[in-house]
């Protein structure tokens, strides 16, 4: 397989697609990283801020693979809905009969990923054991009032783990009939002293939606501009003719 040029004289970007795009949090990252970005997702996403192909992300990832047209891409970013495993939905809510029924689509999404041939990233949040954790971010890291933490299996390439700043305090809101202040909010949920939808939007640096699903569903773009421009350092850009 011939792989896009990274990197061209003429200006263009990239192509990169993300599969399970939601709102847009990594794509937009991505874009800031130096990619042109296709969003795939189920659901129409109005607010997601590049071009969106609505559908199955394994149908489309499938059909692009046996057409060829995979070959227009470079990279491949994907977040596999993760309901089945995350802390979330097994732990806290487990005794409420949350969590352990939703479908895994984090094996089928690495399969067609290694049949891509490209090289990719897998993202998850905490408590997904299914896939590596070879980098895991955090807010404190990019110095946002949010930590959520997420781990990523970066297939075909590597680099290095970034240093843990020390978090600077507790995540705001009520634990356990305690309420706590500090630096962060916490982006899941709606009670317990949970964050309004504007200051989701600042702590998470995401200002294009201000739906709140998808504001607590998504990860802040300064992980995937992270990722991005450390995956784009490990190729060596090409000449143009």
């Amino acid at each position: 397989m011939t792989h896009p040029t990274l990197v061209r004289r003429d200006g263009h970007r990239p192509r990169l697609l993300d599969l399970y795009a939601c709102a847009g949090g990594a794509a937009m990252g991505y874009h800031r990283a130096g990619f042109d970005v296709t969003g795939v997702d189920i659901a129409p996403r109005p607010n997601y801020p590049f071009r969106l192909v609505q559908g199955n992300a394994l149908d489309v990832l499938a059909a692009l693979i046996g057409s060829g047209e995979i070959e227009r891409y470079a990279f491949v970013h994907s977040s596999p809905p993760c309901q089945a495993k995350c802390n979330l939905s097994v732990g806290t809510n487990a005794s409420r009969g949350w969590g352990g029924t939703h479908v895994d689509l984090v094996a089928p999404t690495r399969v067609l990923l290694e049949a891509s041939g490209l090289p990719y990233v897998i993202e998850q949040p905490n408590g997904q054991a299914e896939i590596r954790r070879d980098v895991w971010l955090c807010g404190e890291m990019f110095s946002l009032d949010v930590l959520r933490h997420r781990n990523f299996e970066l297939g075909g390439w590597t680099t290095a783990q970034p240093a843990h700043p020390k978090h600077r305090g507790r995540v705001r809101g009520w634990r356990h009939g305690e309420y706590h202040d500090g630096p962060y909010v916490a982006p899941y949920g709606n009670g317990g002293g949970k964050p309004s939808v504007r200051e989701l939007q600042s702590a998470m640096g995401i200002t294009w939606t201000d739906v709140r699903e998808e504001l607590t569903e998504a990860i802040p773009p300064a992980y995937t501009q992270w990722i991005g421009s450390a995956f784009l350092a490990t190729r060596t850009p090409a000449v143009a003719a």
